[in-house]
């Protein structure tokens, strides 16, 4: 009795197969790939985001920590120093701060030390921060007890931040001039008009 033959998947069928599958895996890939990449995207922006807000809230804590000596240069973008702060990235007890960008590459910075001015000097021991690339805008207002700040990258929206009752130090009172007493013969050494008769007699 002939034993019957098994049915079997010819060559052609088996190739037609791999083609199809590799078709598949290849759009699965592409899907893959654009997933990956749309999530790389979002972690960058998340990171810049992050990074953002850090520059932001350390600006904002510098002028909040400050004794409210603020010394602002007006320009294209502005330029400002805080004479006094305790909000100190290096563990100072109170420092100066300055913001202010760069113009070669539109990049802001820090600079937090003791005692400098600007510009720098060689002797000068200070700490420099690069925070932010291509800055656009970076406008500081203020009036009165109030502090305003708008910061602004280029191709993005800008973001601002207004501080309240941030008061200037009290001006110095100017030291009284000692009050000089004369005594009476002082008084008596002076030149008045009837003294001047006298010595060189009557006219």
């Amino acid at each position: 009795m002939a034993k019957k033959l098994k049915p079997a998947f010819t060559l052609i069928e088996i190739l037609i197969s791999v083609s199809l599958l590799s078709i598949v895996l290849i759009g699965l890939y592409g899907v893959l790939d654009t997933q990956r990449r749309s999530v790389d995207n979002i972690k960058k922006n998340l990171d810049r985001s992050i990074d953002h807000d850090r520059v932001i809230m350390v600006l904002y804590n510098d002028i909040l920590s400050s004794d409210g000596n603020i010394t602002l240069q007006k320009g294209e973008r502005d330029t400002l120093c805080i004479e006094s702060t305790r909000n100190s990235l290096y563990e100072l007890g109170l420092a100066k701060v300055c913001w202010l960008v760069l113009k070669e590459d539109d990049t802001l910075v820090r600079i937090e030390g003791n005692s400098y001015k600007l510009p720098l000097g060689l002797e000068d021991n200070v700490e420099i921060d690069k925070v932010l690339k291509g800055v656009r805008v970076f406008d500081i207002t203020r009036s009165k007890n109030n502090v305003l700040a708008v910061i602004k990258e280029a191709n993005k929206e800008p973001y601002s931040f207004l501080l309240q009752g941030i008061k200037p130090p009290p001006k110095p009172k100017p030291k009284k001039k000692p009050k000089v007493k004369h005594s009476k013969a002082n008084n008596k050494n002076k030149t008045t008009p009837s003294n001047i008769k006298n010595k060189i007699g009557v006219f």
